[in-house]
């Protein structure tokens, strides 16, 4: 791995982790959901139980060869990505609206978006790690950068009606492609010998791109909670398998969340802080933990007790 970074992942472990994320996405794909469908939430919220229990069962397994730390390590990445998961799906649901996609589609998107973000996080994760370890100072670029983000995620309103321009999506896209309003399952189809990109791959690149975005923020989070790649990397996967069953359990009630941005804030204010004060006090992760769930618990019973909430307009089926 990178040199200098203390980490339990052994390359037995990361490879056997790799080999369970390629097959259950390959039992997804191949299995379970073969065709194009919307689940319904039923089907979602068995799923959502399947994925929190594999990040349990893998926590468990933590706590029983690692220790407490680390295992509370784990949960509190888990915890911090999942949360700002669901502020996700709130642009997600926009995206789908601004391209017209029909919601029985949604699933395909959101699949091979969670591919590219598996890759993306790869990427930042090695990244991150390899400039703290040779860069100790960065670790103060990162808690003032959360200090700032959660600030401003505080502070923004989800306006009733607030949209995606999908002109700058389809305007970039026909830089490399032409793009046809066919609306269907295709990423591409041909008309008299030439390729055209659908509306459905231009919604990829939408949500690939708002991933990324996104990452930016939970990436350095959860730096603050360790420094070991392999629980960062492993907690923000389980996180992204268990988001499209998410997604469909939640995306007709996420209007409903909107104090959820100011509890978010406040969690990656504290995060922060916690990495900026690092060095001369560290704050134990357990208490972290109650901090950050007890906030985000707040935020949200908050939350549900409006009576009077912004509605979004539902996806065509």
């Amino acid at each position: 791995m990178i040199a200098g970074i203390q980490s339990i992942g052994t390359p037995q472990m990361w490879v056997g982790f790799f080999a369970f994320v390629v097959v259950i996405l390959l039992l997804d794909l191949g299995i379970f959901n073969r065709h194009n469908h919307a689940p319904s939430m039923k089907e979602a919220l068995g799923w959502s139980v399947v994925w929190i229990t594999l990040a349990l069962i893998f926590n468990a397994g933590l706590y029983h060869w690692y220790g407490k730390e680390m295992a509370a390590e784990f949960f509190t990445g888990y915890i911090i990505e999942k949360s700002l998961s669901v502020d996700n799906l709130f642009v997600f649901v926009l995206v789908f609206q601004a391209f017209k996609i029909p919601r029985y589609l949604h699933h395909k998107v959101l699949f091979w978006g969670i591919l590219g973000a598996i890759f993306f996080r790869i990427v930042f994760i090695f990244a991150g790690t390899a400039l703290i370890t040779k860069f100790h100072w960065m670790l103060y670029l990162f808690g003032g950068f959360l200090v700032i983000s959660g600030i401003k995620v505080a502070l923004d309103k989800k306006e009733e009606g607030e949209g995606v321009d999908s002109g700058k999506f389809i305007k970039f896209v026909r830089k490399f492609f032409p793009v046809d309003e066919h609306v269907g399952p295709e990423f591409f189809i041909v008309k008299q010998g030439k390729r055209f990109a659908t509306p459905l791959f231009v919604c990829l690149i939408a949500v690939e791109t708002t991933d990324i975005i996104f990452a930016v923020d939970s990436i350095p989070a959860i730096f603050a909670v360790t420094k070991d790649p392999f629980i960062v990397f492993t907690s923000n996967l389980f996180a992204i398998l268990g988001l499209r069953s998410l997604y469909f359990l939640l995306a007709d009630l996420v209007h409903r969340f909107v104090y959820l941005n100011v509890g978010l804030g406040i969690v990656l204010f504290y995060v922060g802080v916690k990495m900026l004060i690092a060095d001369f006090y560290k704050i134990p992760t357990p208490l972290s933990l109650g901090i950050i769930f007890g906030v985000l618990t707040i935020s949200i019973v908050a939350s549900l007790m409006k009576k009077e909430v912004p509605k979004l307009e539902k996806s065509p089926e």
